[in-house]
């Protein structure tokens, strides 16, 4: 059971990469979910505001373990008077960390357009003082350009695009030597560690060791995606990136086990359960806390005032919110950690 299956990971990653999902447009991700699911002849349901829960089995007091499909990405704010477009962030994207990114916007009637995001001014030939000078922000001086020969904000508005159309970012994903690079490892690369448990758990014919539910929510980015749970629901865990920095214990080759983030502590006793469970798997890991700008799904269901226990896992990555990056050993020691965590009938 405990056989990492790399290549059904990497694959499934990238067939979750190929689907834009900026929090709220949600139906062609939940559409790619339910067919991996089928694909796995795993039970499920769908909610009413988008997610999908898999049961997958066991008996005794329930846990949720949830993956977040939900992607940051930008929104058309106001159509400029030049034919460019302002934006407003979806979720905690930083201009800094998108700016010259290829995107595609969404508009109204399935019309999908290509574009980048620019600085205004946007050559250094020409504008170097104002470059320099100033940092980039949605508010004033970055907007999105369009690949269409678009002169005011009437050319732009005959296409179908208007505020409120969503703007999801180039994933760009690569790997080399073992490091997985691209946008949204946060939080697709860890859904896909989750659907490779699944499909383990599937092949080798076995059940969890207690009742478990996979949820694949799509609200997180914004805080949300988690605040109802099926009945009975005890504990639940968050497969999410664990972010690494100067003060921080994560590595892209280790699993984190979190002990704190932003919102809450962690529940101190699933906290410890998974640590055992880390070192009976003899997976790779590390405690963590992440402050002052991370929460994870748990929390949301927490919050919203579910007696339960939370915890979250998840691999090191680097460059959080922006172009991140973990490892293949980190995918893999979270897989380890989460199959002993869960156990077998």
């Amino acid at each position: 059971m405990r056989e990492f299956d790399e290549k059904y990971c990497i694959d499934t990653f990238k067939r979750l990469l190929d689907v834009d999902s900026t929090t709220g447009q949600y139906e062609g991700i939940q559409k790619l979910t339910c067919e991996i699911l089928k694909e796995l002849d795993v039970p499920f349901t769908v909610t009413h505001k988008g997610g999908v829960i898999a049961d997958l089995g066991g008996e005794g007091d329930p846990i949720a373990v949830t993956a977040h499909l939900d992607d940051i990405g930008l929104m058309v704010r106001h159509v400029n008077p030049d034919g460019t477009l302002k934006v407003c962030p979806v979720g905690g994207l930083y201009p800094f960390y998108c700016v010259t990114e290829n995107v595609r916007i969404y508009a109204r009637g399935g019309k999908v357009f290509t574009g980048s995001i620019c600085r205004t001014p946007n050559s250094i030939h020409v504008t170097e003082e104002e470059l320099r000078s100033t940092l980039p922000d949605f508010r004033s001086n970055v907007c999105v350009v369009l690949d269409e020969n678009v002169k005011n904000a009437e050319d732009v508005k005959k296409l179908g695009i208007d505020t409120g159309d969503m703007i999801a970012l180039e994933p760009r994903f690569r790997m080399e030597n073992g490091y997985v690079k691209s946008r949204f490892v946060d939080d697709k690369a860890c859904a896909a560690v989750l659907f490779t448990y699944i499909r383990a758990m599937r092949s080798s014919g076995i059940s969890p060791a207690r009742k478990t539910y996979a949820y694949f929510a799509f609200y997180e980015e914004i805080g949300h995606g988690t605040v109802w749970l099926p009945e009975g629901v005890k504990d639940i865990l968050a497969i999410d990136i664990a972010p690494t920095g100067p003060d921080q214990n994560s590595d892209e080759r280790k699993v984190s086990v979190f002990a704190k983030d932003s919102r809450y502590p962690y529940h101190v006793g699933m906290m410890n359960e998974l640590r055992d469970a880390a070192e009976r798997a003899g997976a790779d890991y590390v405690t963590d806390i992440f402050t002052p700008h991370y929460g994870t799904d748990g929390d949301a269901s927490v919050a919203a005032g579910y007696d339960i226990r939370h915890g979250a896992i998840g691999p090191g990555t680097l460059n959080s919110h922006g172009y991140e990056r973990t490892h293949i050993d980190g995918l893999r020691n979270t897989f380890l950690l989460l199959s002993e965590y869960l156990g077998e009938a």
